[in-house]
C-alpha cells in the first residue's frame, strides 16, 4: 500500500471537458465521471451550484501526493469561474500488479 490523494470534484457537466483537460495537464491520468449527480446543501448558506438540476457530475480522480499543488492551481480558477466543489483526500491504494487467472 502506498498514500495517494483522492480527487474528488462535483461540478456542471458544461464544464466536464475543461475539469478533465485541466487534470491531464497536472498530470492526473485516470478519472471515473458519474453524470446525473443530484443533492442539496453541500454548504452552509447560499450554493453557487444548483444540485437539482441532475446536469452535475462527480468526477474522481487519484494522484501521488507531489502532484496535488498543481491539479489545485489548475481546478481552482475553473471553480471559481463556474462553479462547483472540490474535495481532496488522503487514501492509500493497493497495486497489484500480479493479476493471475486460471482457466
Amino acid at each position: 500500500m502506498h498514500p495517494v490523494k483522492k480527487i474528488e470534484i462535483i461540478a456542471n457537466s458544461f464544464e466536464l471537458t475543461k475539469i478533465l483537460d485541466s487534470l491531464k495537464k497536472s498530470g492526473v491520468h485516470g478519472h471515473a465521471v458519474i453524470r446525473n449527480v443530484e443533492g442539496e446543501g453541500l454548504r452552509d448558506g447560499s450554493e453557487d451550484l444548483d444540485m437539482t438540476m441532475g446536469d452535475n457530475v462527480y468526477i474522481i480522480a487519484f494522484c501521488m501526493p507531489d502532484q496535488i499543488k498543481v491539479v489545485a492551481e489548475n481546478v481552482r480558477p475553473l471553480l471559481n469561474k463556474f462553479g462547483g466543489t472540490c474535495y481532496i483526500s488522503d487514501v492509500m491504494e493497493i497495486r497489484s500488479v500480479k493479476c493471475v487467472a486460471s482457466l
